[in-house]
């Protein structure tokens, strides 16, 4: 009795281990919370993922990758559209990216049924305060992050491309490097739709990214904003079928003449998923490089 007791005893044990860990042992999980903010006045959701040790060495603090999304996605479309889950764990496992932690902050959602859009700050929607003032900093409170410039990342596809590239300009101090995916660097006069309407989202967002114009940010820049912008590390990657390509030869053209260094991949694809997916095996890898830099 007491064998068949302790036989019941393992099983059970195997079994809790088993669903704790998985079947091959600790396993990087992503989750979908939500924070509260005072800023924008409203709920808002962050998908988060952390690495496999996270669960398992309780005195680990991590270096910090913030991922953003295009126009029209959420939170949780680097994880379901890019499988940012999927490349993570095998860059992790074949030693080609370091483990972190990987944030995506929703900033989106469907435009056509009112949802705001955008990184930058407008009327009614202070996305860009909210960032800096309530959730960067309940996330690196929350979670073991390190949370200083040389282990803290920035990266984003299209509208979340410029989104990163102006917030990795205007807060040099907090970022080690950034990843541009097709990003909406800026938006030409002639090619804005105007719009009467003081309310219409997709107007406001054309004139905020026209007022964050990455390009003219470099264009701008005096000797001492060339210095800070030095001091990230950054990359610049677009599909030459991308409609956005022209915007990020001339971001990269600018960064040129004011010799701040700047990697460019032209690779072949467009502004699809399938691309940012590809981008993935790179911008992971390319941060891990410059943390602790």
């Amino acid at each position: 009795m007491k064998q068949l007791f302790l036989f019941f005893i393992g099983v059970l044990f195997a079994f809790e281990a088993s669903a704790q860990f998985g079947q091959w042992g600790p396993q990087s999980k992503v989750e979908t919370k939500t924070i509260h903010s005072n800023v924008l006045n409203a709920d808002r959701d962050y998908t988060i993922f952390l690495p496999k040790s996270y669960g398992t060495d309780a005195n680990r603090r991590y270096p910090i990758l913030y991922l953003l999304h295009g126009m029209s996605g959420v939170n949780t479309s680097w994880f379901d559209n890019e499988h940012a889950k999927e490349v993570a764990d095998q860059l992790i496992a074949s030693g080609e990216a370091c483990e972190m932690i990987i944030v995506s902050p929703n900033a989106g959602g469907n435009v056509s049924d009112g949802a705001w859009n955008g990184y930058f700050d407008m009327p009614g929607w202070k996305y860009e305060t909210f960032f800096y003032s309530e959730f960067l900093p309940f996330i690196e409170k929350t979670y073991r992050v390190i949370g200083d410039k040389q282990h803290r990342a920035i990266a984003g596809l299209s509208m979340g491309g410029g989104g990163a590239t102006a917030y990795g300009q205007k807060h040099s101090d907090m970022f080690s490097s950034v990843y541009a995916m097709s990003a909406l660097m800026n938006i030409p006069q002639e090619g804005a739709v105007p719009s009467q309407n003081p309310n219409d989202k997709m107007a406001l967002l054309t004139k905020s990214v026209q007022e964050n114009s990455c390009i003219k940010y470099v264009a701008d820049a005096d000797d001492a904003r060339k210095e800070q912008l030095r001091s990230v590390k950054w990359f610049v990657d677009c599909g030459d079928d991308d409609f956005l390509l022209d915007r990020n030869i001339e971001f990269t053209q600018a960064m040129r003449r004011q010799q701040i260094p700047c990697e460019f991949r032209v690779r072949d694809g467009a502004h699809t998923s399938e691309y940012w997916h590809s981008a993935l095996l790179t911008c992971l890898p390319f941060v891990s490089r410059n943390f602790g830099k």
